[in-house]
């Protein structure tokens, strides 16, 4: 594997849910917090910050998705996932994952999350 590599976006109705999973390469998971971001399309907003899981599993939330997101890391699977209750038209955004702290990796495609009202 040479990248982040996202999935599990869609089209989904208002009040649905989506699981997001994230497969990191070994060297990057294993020594650093990771976090998922998003992109709101057609504008020029960076990335914002949307979760964030440390190596031994603590977890920080952007005020937004409180109580409706849940990150969590498979450490024998390399993978992030981002468990998303309760969609709101706000949510729709590209996703990705990346190292959480001053230096990021290079950033995957992403995936999209659609969200019907």
């Amino acid at each position: 594997q040479v990248g982040l590599v996202e999935s599990g976006g869609g089209l989904v109705q208002a009040g649905g849910s989506l699981r997001l999973s994230c497969v990191v390469p070994g060297i990057i998971f294993r020594f650093n917090a990771m976090g998922w971001y998003r992109q709101a399309p057609g504008n020029q907003r960076e990335r914002e910050l949307v979760a964030s899981i440390t190596i031994g599993g603590g977890t920080n939330y952007a005020d937004p998705v409180k109580g409706r997101f849940t990150i969590s890391r498979d450490n024998a699977k390399n993978t992030v996932y981002l468990q998303m209750n309760s969609i709101a038209p706000e949510d729709a955004a590209v996703y990705y994952c990346n190292t959480f702290g001053p230096l990021n990796a290079i950033w995957g495609q992403g995936t999209q999350v659609t969200v019907s009202s």
